[in-house]
C-alpha cells in the first residue's frame, strides 16, 4: 500500500498528513504532485547536516528522519547566548534552503516536544521551565506509542497536563511504563542516551569569521587564534590534553577536520599549532572558510612545573624529548614511534611489547642477572658449521652470513622452555627447549646464540643467532 511519507505546508492546509494512503490524498487533492520517497537519501543527507552542524557544537546526534539533537551545554556563549545561537543556525540553514523548526530545553524530551507541538518555530525554555510549557502540548509530544497516544485521545486525554496529574500505578497500567518512561526523560527525572557522532565533552573552541578566509597564512593564523583560546580555558582548570582535532567549515557546507597527538598531556597554543602547520598546507579552502572549531580530547590534568633560574637548568621532557616524538609521530604516524617496555615473560621474543614512547617505566623491567642482546632478531638465523667440544659445551666457532667467527670467551647455558600452558604449542617437546649461550669472536664481537633441543646421539645439532650486543 503506498502511502504519504511527508506532506508540505501547502499539503498540510489542504488536509493532508504523512501516513496517508496515496489514494485517499488523490481523492482530496485531485492534481497532488507527488514524488518517490528516498529513505537512504534522506539518512545520507541527515548524516551530512549532523557534521555541518559540529561548528555549532561537538556534541550532534540524529533524530531520524528529519532531526538533530545538538548539546550546547558550555558552547552558546561563543554566540553571546542561547537566542543568538539560534538565530546564526537558522540563517545559516535558511541560506542553503533548509527551514527547520528548533527548541531549547533542559532535556532531550522536552526539546523535541517544544520543537514539534509547541507555538512557534523558535522557542527557548527557561532553566527549569520546561513543565509549564509542555502542559498545553498533545500527548504525541512525548513520543509515545501510537497505540498509547490513540488511546488518550479516545480517553479525551488531548493535553499533557491531564496526563501529567494522574497517578503513576494506574497510569502506567492502562498505557504502559514506556509512557512513565518518556515522561520523567521529558521532565528530567530520568536520563536518556543519545548516540552522538562524537563522544560530548566540553573542551570546544570556535572561531567565526565575517568575511571567507582562504590564504594559507590567513589558515595557519586562525588556527593558533583558535589553539590560543581552547588552551586558556584548560590552563584556568589546570588541564591538558594528548589529542586536538581542528575542523574547517568551508561556505559549501563541507568540514575538513584534521587531528595531531601528543605524547604528554600539554595546552601550549604555539606548539598545537605549530604540529597542525604541515597539515593545514593540504586543505583546499574552496570558495572560503567561514568558521574554525578546535576540540580537545583525552583531557587530563597537568601539574605545574618549577624550573631552575641559573644556566644549568636542563630541559625537561615536556620541553626537549615530548616535542620531537610529537613531530616525528605526527608526521611518519603513531605506529611508527615507539619504544619497548618488558612483558613478564622468560621467552625471549614475548618479552618485549611496543609501548608509547614517554610512557612511564614499569615497576618490573628486564632482569638484569640474564642480560639480552640490543638487538634481537625477529626470526632466529641458521648457523653453518658449527663446532662444540661436547654436545653441552658452548660453540668453539660458527659460520653465519658466509663468515667464520672463532670464539674466545663464552658465557652459559641458559635454558629457556616455550610457555606450553600459553595453549599455541600443540605437542610438549624436548624441541621447544633452547640452550643460550652469550659468546665474543676474535674481534670482539658479541652474540647470542642458542642450540635447538637437547642432545640426541646421531642427530647433528642445530643452532640459530638471535641477536647481537652491543
Amino acid at each position: 500500500m503506498r502511502r504519504l511519507a511527508a506532506v508540505d505546508k501547502a499539503g498540510r492546509k489542504l488536509g493532508l498528513f504523512a501516513g496517508q494512503k496515496a489514494t485517499d490524498a488523490m481523492a482530496l487533492v485531485p492534481d497532488l504532485a507527488t514524488a518517490e520517497a528516498e529513505p537512504e537519501a534522506d539518512a545520507t543527507a541527515l548524516t551530512a547536516l549532523a557534521d555541518w552542524s559540529v561548528r555549532f557544537s561537538p556534541a550532534v546526534a540524529e533524530d531520524a528522519p528529519d532531526g538533530l539533537f545538538l548539546d550546547i551545554s558550555g558552547v552558546d556563549h561563543l554566540w553571546g547566548g542561547e537566542a543568538q545561537l539560534v538565530a546564526d543556525y537558522r540563517a545559516r540553514l535558511a541560506a542553503n534552503g533548509i527551514f527547520m523548526r528548533c527548541a531549547i530545553a533542559d532535556t532531550p524530551g522536552a526539546a523535541w516536544a517544544l520543537a514539534h507541538f509547541g507555538k512557534g518555530a523558535e522557542i527557548i525554555a527557561p532553566a527549569g521551565g520546561q513543565a509549564d510549557l509542555l502542559a498545553y502540548l498533545p500527548p504525541a509530544a512525548l513520543r509515545l506509542e501510537p497505540e498509547a497516544a490513540a488511546q488518550m485521545e479516545r480517553l479525551g486525554l488531548r493535553l499533557l497536563f491531564q496526563i501529567l496529574g494522574m497517578p503513576r500505578a494506574p497510569l502506567a497500567r492502562r498505557f504502559g511504563q514506556h509512557t512513565l518512561m518518556r515522561i520523567d526523560q521529558a521532565m528530567g527525572r530520568a536520563s536518556e542516551a543519545l548516540t552522538f557522532r562524537r563522544p560530548p565533552h566540553p573542551w570546544f573552541a570556535r572561531l567565526a569569521f565575517f568575511e571567507p578566509i582562504s590564504a594559507l597564512e590567513d589558515l595557519q593564523r586562525v588556527t593558533r587564534d583558535v589553539a590560543v583560546r581552547l588552551c586558556e580555558r584548560l590552563e584556568r582548570e589546570g588541564l591538558g590534553a594528548r589529542r586536538f582535532r581542528i575542523a574547517f567549515h568551508r561556505v559549501d557546507g563541507e568540514a575538513l577536520p584534521l587531528e595531531v597527538g601528543l605524547a604528554l598531556a600539554a595546552r601550549d597554543p604555539a606548539r598545537i599549532a605549530k604540529l597542525f602547520a604541515p597539515k593545514v598546507e593540504t586543505v583546499d579552502p574552496g570558495f572560503g572558510i567561514e568558521v574554525v572549531t578546535l576540540e580537545a580530547e583525552e583531557v587530563e590534568p597537568v601539574a605545574g612545573r618549577q624550573t631552575r633560574l641559573d644556566a644549568r637548568a636542563e630541559p625537561a621532557v615536556e620541553d626537549g624529548l615530548a616535542p620531537l616524538v610529537d613531530r616525528l609521530s605526527n608526521r611518519l604516524g603513531e605506529d611508527r614511534v615507539w619504544k619497548s617496555a618488558p612483558v613478564q615473560s622468560h621467552v625471549p621474543e614475548l618479552s618485549a611489547r611496543p609501548a608509547a614512547p614517554l610512557a612511564p617505566v614499569p615497576p618490573r623491567a628486564w632482569n638484569p642477572e640474564a642480560p639480552r642482546p640490543m638487538r634481537l632478531f625477529r626470526q632466529p638465523e641458521p648457523l653453518e658449521n658449527v663446532t662444540a667440544l661436547t654436545p653441552d659445551d658452548p660453540p668453539s666457532q660458527f659460520r653465519w652470513r658466509k663468515q667464520l667467527h672463532r670464539i674466545l670467551h663464552a658465557e652459559g647455558p641458559e635454558r629457556i622452555g616455550e610457555e606450553w600452558w600459553r595453549g599455541d604449542i600443540d605437542e610438549i617437546s624436548v624441541r621447544h627447549v633452547r640452550d643460550y649461550y652469550r659468546v665474543e669472536n676474535q674481534d670482539g664481537g658479541r652474540f647470542w646464540v642458542y642450540r635447538e633441543g637437547l642432545y640426541e646421539a646421531g642427530t647433528p645439532a642445530r643452532w640459530w643467532m638471535h641477536g647481537v650486543f652491543g
